[in-house]
């Protein structure tokens, strides 16, 4: 029954986002993306020669979890062509042109006939799917060509349907694969719960590159004018939920606290709200002058792919999403050290979790919660530094990832059994 109910959802998926094109831009991409894919495929690598590597990831969020691995994959093989996928329009339109991957195409949907032809015209050594990506159909076809397959930086909780009485189906498709690096040991444990063997903590491969992007930031002039010697919060991927419960601390702090506001999605509409929300205080980063940018309490980022590089200048953070959908990458600002703030959903985010008890980040459930969390962070003036080194301290412990992953991946390569 599960299967059944499987291959119906998967189809009923497909149907869906289809029925949906006309009126949505996002499954219009995702829609046309798909239309001829196997074409595509078929054309680009029609005369390649050298084995190739596959590696899957469902949107932006676990390309930035497998870039590190790819990256170093790329660099140890040079041998190896990279064939990078994505599920989502939001990984596949951004990252369409990435340099660390030869060929990069959405992955086609899940069915038996899909996977077959996929992996007849792609013909992969290995295969890597990033955090999330358990496919049924895929993974059947892997193992009956007997290609390795892994999956890296995976976390499981205790109510998914693989440790569910019901969920045999499921398990199957955890068994199909060679190895399972987790990025926790909660998730070793359940996976030791039903038997399965094939796994072992890796930790989360996007700490090596946020360490490695910290310590390469290119200086900002306009951000760097605009702190000077003031404290500054940085806030990082806020979507309109956020904002409702951070426009009354914002009202109350802007006096003695500056604040550089990187919205998720960039709309003129609220950014001119912002803007007379704060009039003579709020200006955006294209229309500032590393001059006068000074002058102003609240610096709007009116473009997209800065904000890693804007936490370096934080003396607080708070990053967006989890008011809604999810939590946004705490791992960015954690790598400059700053307490961090986010809101009440962050459960499915195991660096969250790991942050907030080490004393690093702070989740809010209202302006008054995080007022009097802030508050109480100014009560003692040596907090900064404490939670600075609790945060460099964890990220130690979990950096290191990559380099265990691609070390175990070596072995299974066929070069290396010839």
């Amino acid at each position: 029954m599960s299967k059944i109910l499987y291959e119906v959802g998967v189809r009923a998926y497909g149907l869906g986002v289809r029925l949906a094109a006309p009126f949505h831009p996002k499954a219009a991409l995702w829609v046309k993306g798909r239309k001829d894919v196997f074409q595509e495929i078929e054309q680009k690598l029609q005369n390649h020669t050298a084995p190739i590597a596959w590696f899957h990831c469902a949107s932006l969020g676990e390309f930035e979890q497998g870039r590190p691995l790819i990256e170093a994959f790329r660099q140890k093989f040079p041998h190896y062509q990279i064939v990078l996928t994505f599920f989502s329009p939001s990984g596949y339109e951004i990252r369409k042109n990435y340099a660390g991957a030869d060929y990069i195409f959405y992955l086609p949907l899940d069915t038996a006939e899909n996977a077959r032809r996929f992996l007849h015209l792609v013909k992969p050594q290995l295969a890597v799917f990033v955090k999330y990506e358990f496919w049924h159909h895929y993974t059947k076809a892997l193992r009956k060509r007997h290609i390795p397959l892994f999956s890296i930086s995976a976390t499981f909780r205790p109510n998914q349907i693989y440790f569910q009485r019901n969920g045999e189906f499921y398990r199957r498709i955890l068994e199909r694969f060679t190895h399972i690096y987790t990025q926790n040991q909660e998730s070793v444990q359940l996976l030791a719960g039903i038997g399965f063997t094939k796994m072992s903590l890796a930790g989360d491969t996007r700490v090596d590159r946020v360490l490695q992007n910290a310590q390469s930031a290119a200086p900002n002039p306009i951000a760097q004018a605009f702190k000077g010697d003031s404290p500054v919060m940085v806030i990082g991927s806020s979507w309109p939920q956020d904002m409702a419960v951070l426009l009354p601390f914002l009202q109350q702090q802007l006096p003695t606290l500056k604040f550089i506001l990187a919205p998720h999605e960039i709309h003129d509409k609220e950014l001119t709200q912002q803007e007379q929300q704060f009039p003579g205080q709020a200006i955006r980063y294209s229309q500032a002058d590393a001059a006068t940018v000074a002058n102003y309490r609240l610096l709007l980022i009116d473009n997209i792919g800065m904000l890693s590089g804007l936490y370096q200048y934080a003396t607080y953070a708070y990053v967006g999403g989890a008011f809604g959908k999810g939590l946004h990458n705490t791992l960015e600002p954690a790598a400059f050290g700053p307490p961090i703030f986010f809101g009440p959903k962050y459960e499915k985010f195991q660096e969250a979790i790991d942050l907030v008890t080490a004393g690093s980040a702070f989740s809010v459930r209202s302006s008054q919660d995080l007022s009097q969390k802030f508050a109480k962070l100014l009560e003692e003036p040596a907090s900064l530094e404490k939670i600075r080194a609790k945060t460099q301290a964890y990220l130690q412990k979990q950096a290191g990832a990559t380099d265990r992953i691609l070390t175990s991946l070596e072995y299974w390569l066929p070069s290396r059994q010839a």
